[in-house]
């Protein structure tokens, strides 16, 4: 029987204050709800971890100096966080597309983390809970962060019915995310690497992939605003 206790990741190129777990794919599931809209995240009780996937420069750069900047990352362009590592998997062809080679996880303040949220819109009137498509523009155009709910996916790229968070970040409030609100940048890609061969065929019953909770923001008022499902009545 596999066993159910999460590992901790010792693919690292520095020393790291918060570790990263991972754990066997089936279990991962077992513990999850299987539709709805959830965000799914590494988390302690004051951090989450988020995703994003960059070119070999600008992975150096963030890792050496734990923040992000270097000739080649723009503060000028919209940078995309996921909080979800499977859909990162699929995102990045499990590091294997060009410029995503590289696999970074970003620890930050969960109060951080809703504080993006909060400045968020849905980049589709259709998701959002607008009452006319001229309201939700104005809020588009007004707030910096763009909100997706897309479906998940299994980890050979297959569409999942569960839906997973992907989060925009343009402007004042990208540069506060990777200048300020980064508490620890860690390299994943070595740890990608090796789980990529497991991730073709289900039941991937050799697959490890990161361990991940259902996340709540505090507030009541932004869990309605971003839309979440309740697991209780989804699971």
């Amino acid at each position: 029987m596999l066993s159910k206790t999460p590992y901790i990741c010792v693919y690292i190129t520095q020393i790291q204050i918060m570790n990263f777990k991972a754990i066997n794919y089936t279990d991962y599931e077992q513990e999850l709800p299987q539709v709805g809209k959830h965000i799914l995240a590494q988390q302690t009780n004051d951090y989450i971890l988020v995703f994003q996937a960059f070119r070999h420069s600008i992975a150096n750069y963030a890792l050496k100096n734990q923040k992000f900047g270097g000739a080649d990352y723009s503060y000028s362009r919209m940078s995309w966080i996921k909080p979800n590592f499977l859909w990162m998997m699929y995102r990045s062809g499990w590091a294997q597309k060009p410029g995503q080679e590289r696999i970074l996880g970003i620890w930050m303040k969960k109060t951080h983390f809703e504080k993006i949220l909060l400045n968020s819109t849905f980049t589709s009137f259709a998701q959002s809970s607008y009452p006319s498509e001229g309201e939700w523009r104005a809020t588009l155009d007004s707030h910096p962060i763009r909100l997706q709910w897309d479906p998940d996916h299994f980890p050979n790229g297959e569409k999942h019915v569960r839906k997973a968070i992907q989060l925009g970040l343009k402007g004042e409030l990208l540069e506060e995310f990777g200048k300020e609100m980064v508490e620890e940048i860690i390299d994943l890609t070595e740890f990608v690497n090796s789980q990529s061969q497991h991730a073709l065929h289900a039941p991937y019953k050799n697959l490890q992939v990161a361990e991940e909770t259902i996340f709540q923001p505090a507030s009541k008022d932004l869990i309605q605003k971003i839309g979440l499902d309740n697991f209780e009545t989804t699971s």
